[in-house]
């Protein structure tokens, strides 16, 4: 892997002449990696402008509305570059070490006081991603109704566009539409990290926990903690933890899977698959 042209010239105006790359291992939707310059080392992120219109800049606003909580670390944005060809994000980089023994407490503690952000309506002043698909954030007071509209609904619509969902299934999320206002509980809107799971985790040089790579939004918390167990779950500390700081509402476990369709949706979408069984899986577990 080679950093483009556009974006080495961008980077000797902003953080000097690189003199190393390391590219970064396991990412699936953007290039990336440690550039070294006489300024010392950066995390850049880099992908094409035209098919990805704004995906750093909102990335870039997604890190700094989790920053300003103070409760996790979250690497510096440096830099932020929306070029003719390429676009390019150049972060702070996360050295890292052996966690400590409190890290998962930390972890839970700080997601915690995360989600004690709140905001008037569900969503955001603007769209952004998840993964490298739009994540649409219109308003709403009514937690059901942005959970479908903003969230399942342009999914299916994908889905059934792209002939990943036929239009039965796309019937059965119709079904689901009906049913979600018994199914969902109402709360305050959180602000989330919104693309929770384990490989968007870090450790920093003193063993504590990092957030990366979020797709943020005020929604509803369980999101957050439903996408910790999508792909196994993360440390028991870290729930006891969490729910010691900021209990959940009954019910959690019924709705856990309800949550992950979203996730689950957009998998189905990037993956196709058998990711396609198990939303149908799901939305028929809630619509029997």
């Amino acid at each position: 892997m080679q950093i483009p042209n556009e974006i080495l010239e961008y980077c000797k105006q902003t953080i000097g002449v690189p003199s190393g790359f390391s590219p970064a291992s396991g990412g699936c939707i953007n290039n990336g990696g440690t550039v070294k310059t006489a300024q010392g080392m950066f995390f850049i992120k880099w992908n094409d402008a035209k098919r990805f219109p704004n995906m750093f800049t909102v990335e870039s606003k997604g890190l700094g509305l989790l920053a300003q909580t103070k409760a996790i670390k979250i690497p510096e944005v440096m830099s932020v570059y929306e070029g003719e060809s390429y676009s390019c994000l150049i972060l702070e980089n996360i050295q890292a070490s052996l966690k400590t023994s409190d890290y998962n407490s930390k972890l839970g503690e700080g997601l915690a006081d995360i989600h004690h952000h709140s905001n008037e309506t569900y969503g955001l002043e603007h769209t952004n991603y998840i993964g490298s698909l739009f994540q649409y954030n219109h308003p709403s007071e009514n937690w059901p109704e942005f959970f479908y509209h903003q969230r399942i609904k342009p999914q299916v619509d994908l889905a059934l566009s792209n002939k990943q969902l036929s239009q039965a299934d796309a019937d059965q999320f119709h079904l689901l539409k009906e049913k979600l206002s018994q199914l969902l509980p109402s709360e305050k809107p959180s602000l989330i990290h919104g693309d929770l799971w384990g490989g968007n985790v870090m450790t920093d040089s003193q063993g504590e926990p990092v957030l990366i790579d979020p797709a943020v939004a005020y929604s509803h918390r369980e999101m957050d903690i439903a996408m910790t167990r999508l792909f196994g779950s993360f440390d028991q500390e870290f729930y006891d933890a969490y729910h010691s700081s900021y209990p959940l509402v009954s019910g959690f476990e019924d709705r856990l899977d309800l949550y992950n369709l979203y996730p689950v949706l957009v998998h189905v979408n990037l993956f196709g698959g058998s990711y396609r069984n198990q939303a149908m899986r799901i939305v028929l577990k809630y619509t029997k």
